[in-house]
């Protein structure tokens, strides 16, 4: 059975009856052991996103993506397509380039030899003469890895026997069919070293039991109620949260009213003041709000809805993809998340925010959740930021991933702590025991083969 198209019934993300109960023990989050682990049994096997396929238009265009101490670039090739290379001169090992843009060939600083974007050696110095086993020009080549495009994501993978990127992200790319993802405009874009290990970020994402707690300035817009979202996932590891995007009726703003709501209403022409109750107002008008969109966005220039259903166009599909990516599909934007590991200390990660928005006519900028008010236009260049306490993004003070972030730093110093041994898990949190089963999975050899 599937849900749409070729989707398969996702299980039941509050049903905990779909776990073995594996601990999640502290260890987990600071050992170097468990990190090497992970390096030799799941990062060398796992798809990752190198950037955006928006970022190399032309041949010759390329992406460096850093990932613990393997560097990879992507370059677009002349005929469309886009290959992986590590990034290490294939005489010495010397790292070539060090951050994204365009080239004829890849030049080496260190003894000058110049690799073209198919990767074959195109220059040697003194090529004919000093090298007895002949001229390597267009005999050596870099070492290559598989590579593969989604979502207007460039993606690669350091295995040579893993799933392929459709195998490996299923149910995704058809459960998402709907999105113009490559159509997306990456409007902010910052990449934050906070102490935390990078599984904490997997673990937020995979619940909102926290969200009333930690972030109360959802409720306006997100209905966050116990029973109002769907929780679901599948057995590679993906999984997300639904939401309507209507006001909660468990936590009402103080006063009685809703600008926010009011204002998503009157902007597709829905008076917020028709309705007798404030029930009505947040369940009718939600419901008012799909038709509307699905009549009006031709004529209002959000294009990007010609083929998205009721739920897409009003709600909050919140995915996280195995291991490391989430993204949560809104109507009108798409933010990126993605935590990845310090080469050296476990107890530190990388962690990126892109923040994109879907053009409307007439538009000049958007509101980008995460990041507040941008223009709407590509940025090119990524803010490399310490969290440090939250002084090193003070921008995005009061912003929900900001208070992600200061309650990361805070699990991380718990975890040491001699009164943890594992978590007692609410059902609407049983993701999180889900996701490290699967990573144990990648781990014990039974994931990924």
């Amino acid at each position: 059975m599937s849900i749409r198209g070729h989707v398969p019934l996702p299980m039941d993300g509050r049903d905990p009856s779909h776990l073995r109960g594996d601990p999640i023990t502290g260890d987990r989050y600071f050992s170097a052991e468990f990190a090497k682990k992970e390096w030799d049994h799941m990062w060398t096997r796992i798809w990752h996103i190198a950037g955006r396929t928006a970022d190399i238009p032309e041949a010759g265009d390329f992406l460096v993506h850093n990932f613990m101490k393997e560097s990879v670039i992507a370059v677009r090739q002349e005929d469309g397509t886009v290959r992986a290379f590590y990034n290490s001169c294939g005489h010495r090992g010397m790292r070539m380039v060090h951050d994204s843009s365009s080239v004829e060939a890849f030049h080496c600083p260190y003894h000058g030899w110049k690799w073209g974007i198919d990767g074959v050696l195109r220059h040697a110095q003194d090529a004919d003469v000093d090298f007895k086993a002949g001229n390597p020009c267009g005999k050596l080549k870099l070492k290559e890895l598989r590579c593969d495009t989604w979502g207007g994501f460039v993606w690669y993978s350091m295995a040579d026997d893993s799933p392929s990127l459709m195998d490996f992200l299923e149910p995704m790319p058809e459960l998402y069919r709907n999105y113009p993802m490559d159509k997306a405009v990456r409007v902010a874009w910052y990449r934050i070293e906070i102490n935390a290990n990078w599984k904490f970020v997997t673990d937020n994402f995979s619940e909102s039991y926290h969200t009333r707690t930690a972030h109360p300035q959802v409720p306006p817009w997100i209905d966050q109620d116990v029973d109002s979202a769907r929780h679901e996932m599948w057995p590679k590891g993906h999984g997300r949260t639904v939401q309507p995007m209507r006001p909660s009726l468990t936590d009402r703003p103080e006063g009685g009213g809703n600008a926010m709501f009011e204002a998503e209403l009157a902007k597709w022409d829905i008076d917020p003041a028709a309705y007798a109750t404030y029930e009505d107002f947040a369940l009718q008008g939600w419901l008012d709000l799909k038709a509307a969109k699905q009549r009006l966005w031709r004529e209002k220039g959000y294009l990007h809805y010609e083929h998205m259903d009721d739920e897409e166009i009003t709600d909050s599909p919140h995915t996280v993809m195995f291991p490391n990516v989430t993204i949560s599909f809104l109507p009108d934007n798409l933010i990126l998340f993605r935590s990845e590991p310090h080469a050296t200390d476990p107890e530190k990660c990388y962690f990126d925010l892109w923040c994109m928005a879907f053009p409307v006519e007439g538009q000049t900028e958007v509101q980008s959740i995460m990041a507040g008010m941008k223009p709407l236009r590509e940025v090119a260049e990524c803010e490399h930021r310490v969290f440090d306490g939250g002084r090193g993004v003070p921008e995005l003070a009061g912003q929900i991933v900001y208070q992600d972030m200061e309650l990361a730093e805070a699990m991380q110093a718990g975890m040491h702590s001699r009164g943890y041994t594992d978590a007692y898990l609410s059902d609407q949190e049983t993701r999180i025991r889900f996701f490290h089963e699967v990573l144990n999975d990648w781990i014990e050899g039974r994931q990924g083969r």
